[in-house]
C-alpha cells in the first residue's frame, strides 16, 4: 500500500510563507489551498500543510511552539546531489530564510539546511548509498 505523509506546520502569514516556498521552486495544490492553509507539494505522496496559526490550533489542545525559540521538528528532505543541497539552501536564504547550522560533510552524506520564515528547520541532504557504512 502506498502511503502519503502530510506534515502540518503552523504559519503566521500564509501568503508570505507561500511566496517563500515558491521561491524554492516548490508548488502548491490549489484544490487543498485556501485562506486557512496551503498544501505544499514536496514530492509524490509527500506534502506539508501550511496552516495559519488559529486554524492549526483547532487540531491540538497544546500550545503552538514558537519554532524561532524552540525546535519542534526537523524536516529532512533528500536531494539528488551536493549541488542541489546548496542550491536549495541558497534559494531559501535569498527568499528570507536563515541557515541555523553550517554544512556538514560526512563523506557518504552531505547535509545543510535552512529555517523558513516561521523558524521551522528543513534539513536537506545528499547521501551516496554506495559509500555509506554497512552499519551505523
Amino acid at each position: 500500500m502506498i502511503r502519503q505523509i502530510f506534515v502540518n506546520l503552523p504559519v503566521k502569514d500564509l501568503p508570505r510563507s507561500k511566496a517563500f516556498f515558491e521561491a524554492l521552486g516548490l508548488k502548491f495544490n490549489p484544490r487543498f489551498t485556501n485562506e486557512h492553509g496551503a498544501s505544499l507539494e514536496i514530492a509524490e505522496n509527500i506534502y506539508a500543510m501550511l496552516l495559519v496559526e488559529p486554524f492549526f490550533q483547532g487540531f491540538t489542545k497544546l500550545p503552538i511552539c514558537d519554532a524561532k525559540k524552540a525546535t519542534e521538528v526537523l524536516i529532512a528532505l533528500s536531494c539528488d546531489s551536493r549541488e542541489e543541497v546548496q542550491a536549495m539552501v541558497s534559494k531559501a536564504v535569498a527568499a528570507g530564510g536563515t541557515t541555523p547550522n553550517e554544512p556538514k560533510d560526512h563523506g557518504f552524506m552531505y547535509q545543510h539546511g535552512f529555517a523558513d520564515l516561521d523558524g521551522h528547520q528543513w534539513e536537506v541532504f545528499y547521501m551516496d548509498m554506495s559509500a555509506a557504512p554497512q552499519q551505523m
